[in-house]
This record gives C-alpha cells, structure tokens and sequence, in this order.
C-alpha cells in the first residue's frame, strides 16, 4: 500500500455569507458588510507586496450551520453598488475542506485550507453530464436566458457543469450547501438530474395553468366587450330588451299562471332587472322563471267516463287478471260519478286512492298503468324509482346549491304537459334512504289526498296542486315497502298467469309484436297454440310472460334466418317454402330452443323419505322449494341436536326448532320413532343455498320432512304444502296462497295442503286452475302427515325399489 501525498494546504482568512452560496466557476457581488471588510482587509495585509490576488476562503452559513467546505475565491474588484453601499465582486476557483486548527490572529479569522480537486470522469458521468445539459437547456430556454446557455452548451467538464447550479433560483440554498460539500460529481448529477426534471414538470403545469386562467379573462373580456356591443345594437334598432328581464316580464304577463305563482315570479324579475347580467344569480333566476313557465299550471285533459269503454281498453290489452281489471274499472265508475257530480274539485282535497299494483315480475304491472291512462284518456308519465336514495330527487334541491333541479314529480308534469296526467310510481320497494335523506318520507305527503294538493317542491318553492293526479304505484314485493308508505295506498295483487292465460296472451299480444320486431307477417310464420302452451308449460317457469316473449323471439329470430337463406341474392325465392311460409308445431318447438329446460322433478326428489315439497312466494313470484332431512350418528351424549343449512331467516330457523320439539312431544299420537333421534344430529337443509330464504310459511313442509325421515316413509310426489305450525300442532294461516297454488299448477303438482283459515283466498285463484288442483284445508299437523305421506306399506315397497336401483 503506497502513501499518496496530501494536497498542499494554504492559510486564508474566511468569509462567512449568510444568504449565499458560492460554487466553484461562480461570481457574485457581495455587500461588504464589517465583517467582510475585515476578511479582505487580513487578505490584503497578508499580500502586501506581492502581486498575487487576493484570495479568501467563502463558507456559507445557512440557518445557523456552518459547512466544513468552502470554495477559494478571488477578490476581482472593489467598488460601490447602485444604493452607495460599499461591495466586492468574488469569483469562486475551486472547493476547499477547512483544516482543523486556527490560525492567525487579529479581526480576521484563519483557517488551513486544503484544496480539492474534482476527479476524473468516465463514460458513465458524462453521459449523465449530457442529459443533465439538456434538462438545463430546457429550464434556460424557458426563461429566455440564451447568454447563459451559449455558456452552458460550451462547456465539456461535468464537474463544472454541475456547479453551474449554483446560479438557479430553484434550488434552495440548503440544497445548495450539499451540492457543494459532495465532493462526487456523479452524485451531484443523480440529484441536479431529479431535480431540474420536477422543476420542468412543475413548471409546465403552472404555465398551462397561467394559460388557461388568461384564456378564461380573455374569453370573459370578448364576451362583455360582444354583449356591450349587441346592446348597442339593439337599442339602435329599439330592440333594447330581447330576450331580457322585459321578455320574462312579458311572458308572465301573457302566461295563464296561478296568481301566487305570478307574484313570486314577477317579484324573481324584479330582481333581475335590478342585477347585473354578469352575476351567477341571474342564470340561477333565469332557469327558474323557465321551469314556471314551462310547467303546465292550468292544463287539464278532459276525463273519460265512460266505464264500458274503459273496460273494453283494458281486455283488448291484458288477457286474464279478470280481478284486477275488475279493481280498476270500479276505481274508474267512482271517478266517473264524482265528476258528474261535481266531487271532482280542482285544488281541493282528492278523492281516490292510490292504486298500488302488485306481483312478480313479467305481468303487465306497467302496461296496465299505460292502459288506465288510455282508459281515462290522460297523459302517462313512469317515475322511475328503483335504487333512488336521494330525498331531493322526490321535493327537488334548494335552488342555493349549484346545479339544482326541480323534483321527479315536477319533471314528470312538465312532460306531460297537463297537471292530471296518471303518474306511475315504478318500483316502489325498491326505494332506499342514505345520509341524503329518505325519498319514502317525502312520498308520504305525495301520496296522501289530505296533503298533496299543497306539495311543495324545494327548487320552485311554491304550492302545487297534484290533488287531480292519479297516482299508481308498483311493486314486487310488499315486506320492503315502508309500513306508513304502504297505509297510503290500496293494494292490487297481480300473482301471475295459468298456463291457459300465457298462451291467450301470446297468441294475441306477444306473437303479433314479435313478428313485427323480426320483420315477419302473419302469412310466412305461424306458430300453434299446441306449440305456445309447450313452450309456457316446458321452456319458461315464471309467474309473467317476459321468457314466454323471449323464446318466441328466439323462434322467429330463428325462422327469419331460414326464410333468408332459401332467397337469391337478388331477393327472389329459390324454394317454394320461402311463399308457403312456416308453420310451428309442438314437435318442431325442439328444433328451435333445444330440449325443454323445465320438467317436473317433485316425484325424482321426493323419492326417498325426509324430502318434502313446500311452497314459497319469492320476488319473482311463487314457486317450489324442497326441503331435505337426514340424520346421522353423532358419537357423544348430547341428545339431538339440529342443523340447519341454506342461508335461513331467523322465523325459518325457529320453525325448524318448533317442528322438532312438537315432533318430540307428540311421537306417540304421531305414531313417529323420535327415540331413535336419541344422541343424533339431525341436519336439515334447503336447497339453492346461495338465495336467502325466510318467512312464516315452511313450518308445515318441515314438519312433514322430519316426520317423513323418522318414519321411513317417503312424502307423495304429487303434493305440495304451504302453512305454518304451532307448538301445540295447529297449522296457522299464511299470505300468497294464490301465487303458490298457481306455482303448484305449473311445477305438476296435482294435490295442495293449505291452512284452514285460508279457504276464503281461493277464490281468487282461477277456476281452470282450481279444477285441477286437490286442495287440502287442515288445522293440524296430524291431518297434514295423514295427507301427506305415503302409508306405511307402500312405503316399504318404495323404500325397496328405491334399495333395489
């Protein structure tokens, strides 16, 4: 290991600068303050004589701390600035590490100084001594500095280009001080590269900022300069106020408005008149004065009253729901004799209910608000509800927010354009509240005759009369509409159609716009009714007719393109089928949408003992659900104990616990072997595990599964259950009876169990329904398994062919 020798080290008297920092290859007046004038004095005693420059040694002291690295500059003039004061311009050589001892004595500080050099560079530090000329070039040429970049773009040493920092005014001078105490030139390039890169992005923005706000001024000075302008010109022409405060004034004037309503709206264009057109405030009144004038205040159609008329419009759209079209043309007479009557007063108190439809999805609830419209000859508005939160959307935004409008009711009178249009409320129960508010709340007050002829909506503050509004309403579900909401409206139940009904409305409304939709007629595509009812009994399950509609357009779909294909390219046939047309049977129906995608199964799964067959109302209407139980060893002295799976509600659960203990209770009446239940897990599960399932009507079906599973013997194929039950066995009453009865028809079900206090709601059910169904009304559990399993021999015997497959 060789010694290398130490840079000579020199005494200089130290300049310390508070608000500088001066890097080698820089120069820069100072003010020669007292203790500059000292150091430069010691310099120059020190030389005395000699011809050699002054030299002091420059530290920067930011921020109370002093570096130990300074740079040697040279003393080049002395002289006064502009202000008088008396200043020295140094010019900084190269850095310096301050020594350790002091030396000297006098007013002067002295140090040892040893000077250091920079090293040689390599490839990899003047590769970034290039990219780092070019962030500089770029930030100069920003600033139309182009003497100090002919500078830069002549210099070739990194070390000195890195130092050329010490001039930019976006770097701190701590930044600074590190820039000079890193004796690494490819250190202070990494640093200088990362920071001229921020400084030109932050720059960019801040021009395109600056850019933008200029535009905005300009635009905003052209636009006054052009409205001073037009206004010259039209007072010129004696145009002064088109389209101005007196063309409101005007408008209003001419307009037929409530006197109320033409008192806030005159007083709103006085304030206008008195603003400036400049002021935000005079958009925000401009649009208001156009939302009154724009709303219908004294349009009114003229009723219908003629109830066979409207009986005829309601036939001629729906097929079937013969109750429900029965509800609405009585709902209809009372109007009409009201009105006769003169009951019917205009910003008075209503007089009829509100009409809430019903049923599960697909049949006719909208349409059927579409045919009472048509029925009453009133304008027709839908208000979309689903998934609304926000109480504004109901009674509007105060017009003290930006972008405020007018509620959905207001909306919907502007575009009817009539103040006694039928306004349906389209899925009610699907209607939430957040922290915006509760939009049910506020349809309180719509809803209610006793109010709703003074509504008053936030964004035009004035009273509205919806008093000569019908309101309809529709729902899937009941459970999810609030209970104050619900008090408000009188419900009509919509539980679906029978097999009968969905090929009536196939072949009558579905067929006939299906084949306009696929640009058929009549004569090429026929379908029969022996094909549609294939179609409603095997390829759909659903209590409306939305798949029935899609599969017809699956067939036609289909038929179109074998019409296409049997056509030349000129559009001529070149098959006789293509003018014969094509007539669908029940045995192409296959050929078109494959093998049936629903045949019944009651009989496969209740095959072996513990399954049973209930029946469930859900948001798509009714339908079957199977309960499964099965029991096993448990291996410890727990007694029973019950497990139930598929995502059950709390009352479902308590039904499952109800059922057991009465099973318990009662095994020897029951004839049922609860002991072997003795130290067993008895698990019970409800198929479609990922639907959630609740409600007070599965304690029958449960009951029956376990009885069922302790008794061997299975539960009869062909009957489906429906009831709750009670600890002491007394099977309770329950609501949907008519969905699930017509879920029974369509699943094959040929035998029903309902609850004896629910014999009344058969009346609504169909009668060609009701003749194919066995319904079975029961007031206890006994009764229920007497109906519903299979006696025990031929128990045995399928239990035996069951083993023997």
């Amino acid at each position: 290991m060789t010694n290398q020798a130490r840079p000579a080290t020199t005494t200089l008297p130290v300049l310390f600068l508070d608000d500088a920092v001066v890097l080698p290859g820089m120069a820069l007046p100072i003010e020669l303050t007292a203790q500059a004038q000292q150091t430069i004095d010691a310099a120059r005693a020190a030389r005395a004589g000699e011809s050699k420059p002054l030299q002091v040694l420059v530290v920067p002291r930011i921020e109370g701390r002093t570096g130990v690295i300074g740079s040697i500059a040279q003393v080049v003039q002395i002289g006064r600035l502009p202000s008088g004061e008396p200043a020295a311009v140094l010019r900084a050589d190269r850095r310096a590490r301050i020594g350790q001892g002091v030396v000297g004595t006098g007013a002067a500080l002295w140090v040892e100084a040893e000077p250091l050099s920079p090293e040689e560079p390599d490839g990899r530090i003047r590769e970034k001594a290039a990219a780092f000329k070019q962030v500089l070039t770029a930030i100069l040429q920003q600033r139309n500095n182009w003497q100090v970049l002919d500078a830069v773009q002549r210099m070739s040493d990194p070390s000195e280009l890195a130092d050329v920092a010490g001039y930019a005014t976006w770097i701190e001078p701590g930044e600074k001080v590190t820039l000079l105490e890193t004796l690494d030139v490819e250190q202070r390039l990494d640093f200088l590269l990362e920071r001229g890169r921020a400084h030109l992005a932050e720059t960019e923005i801040n021009e395109k900022i600056r850019e933008d706000v200029q535009e905005g001024m300009e635009k905003t000075q052209r636009e006054y300069l052009l409205r001073q302008q037009l206004a010259a010109i039209r007072k010129e022409l004696g145009e002064e106020d088109a389209g101005g405060t007196g063309d409101y004034r005007s408008k209003i004037e001419a307009a037929a408005l409530p006197e109320k309503v033409r008192t806030a709206a005159l007083a709103e264009v006085d304030k206008l008149e008195r603003g400036s057109d400049q002021s935000p405030e005079a958009g925000w009144i401009r649009t208001w004065l156009d939302t009154v004038l724009e709303l219908p205040w004294n349009e009114r159609t003229t009723d219908s009253t003629d109830v066979r008329n409207a009986r005829a419009v309601l036939d001629s759209d729906h097929t079937g729901l013969d109750d429900v079209k029965e509800r609405i043309v009585e709902h209809l007479a009372v109007r009409a004799r009201r009105a006769a009557r003169g009951l019917e007063v205009v910003g008075g108190r209503g007089s009829g209910a509100v009409l809430a439809l019903v049923g599960p999805p697909g049949v006719g609830k909208t349409s059927l608000g579409e045919s009472i419209a048509r029925s009453l000859n009133r304008k027709f508005v839908r208000v979309a509800l689903g998934g609304v939160r926000d109480e504004a959307e109901i009674r509007g935004h105060r017009r003290t927010y930006v972008g405020a409008l007018p509620g959905r009711l207001v909306r919907a009178l502007q575009e009817a354009g009539t103040m006694n249009p039928v306004v349906l409320l389209d899925e009610i129960d699907k209607v939430g509240s957040d922290f915006r508010g509760d939009p049910a709340a506020a349809l309180l007050e719509v809803l209610d005759p006793a109010q709703n002829h003074t509504f008053r909506d936030h964004y035009l503050d004035l009273d509205l009369d919806l008093s000569d509004v019908v309101f309809l309403a529709t729902a899937n579900v009941l459970e999810t509409i609030p209970s104050a909401l619900l008090d408000r409206m009188e419900v009509v139940r919509l539980d679906g159609y029978t097999e009968r009904e969905k090929v009536a409305i196939a072949r009558d409304h579905l067929l006939a716009r299906q084949l306009e939709r696929a640009g058929l007629t009549a004569e090429e595509v026929q379908i029969e009714d022996e094909a549609l009812r294939l179609v409603a009994a095997e390829y759909t399950h659903e209590a409306g007719v939305r798949q029935l509609e899609r599969s017809l357009a699956r067939i036609l779909r289909k038929v179109t393109t074998e019409l296409e294909d049997v056509r030349e390219p000129d559009g001529s046939e070149r098959s006789p089928q293509a003018v014969a047309g094509v007539v669908v049977g029940k045995d192409e129906v296959a050929k078109y949408l494959g093998r049936p995608r629903f045949t019944p199964e009651s009989a496969e799964r209740t095959a072996v003992p513990g399954v049973a067959t209930g029946l469930a109302v859900t948001g798509a209407g009714g339908d079957v659900l199977f309960v499964e139980a099965i029991s096993m060893e448990t291996g410890m002295e727990t007694g029973v104990s019950l497990e139930l799976t598929g995502q059950l509600g709390d009352v479902m659960k308590e039904s499952a616990q109800i059922a057991l203990s009465y099973l318990r209770a009662n095994a020897e009446k029951l004839d049922v072997p609860v002991q072997e239940l003795t130290h067993r897990r008895v698990h019970v599960h409800f198929p479609a595990g990922a639907v959630p399932k609740d409600g007070p009507s599965a304690g029958v079906t449960l009951t029956t599964a376990l009885a069922s599973l302790l008794t061997g013997r299975p539960v009869r194929a062909e009957v489906g259950m429906t009831g709750e039950v009670s600890l002491t066995g007394r099977v309770l009453p329950i609501g949907g009876v008519k969905q699930k009865l017509l879920a029974a028809h369509r699943a094959g079900l040929t035998e029903v169990i309902i609850p004896a206090r629910n014999g009344p709601d058969l009346d609504d059910l169909p009668e060609d329904v009701l003749s194919q169904l066995v319904v079975h009304q029961v007031s206890d559990v006994a009764d229920v398994l007497r109906i519903a399993l299979e006696p025990a021999a031929a128990a045995q015997g399928t239990v035996a062919a069951s083993e023997a497959a």
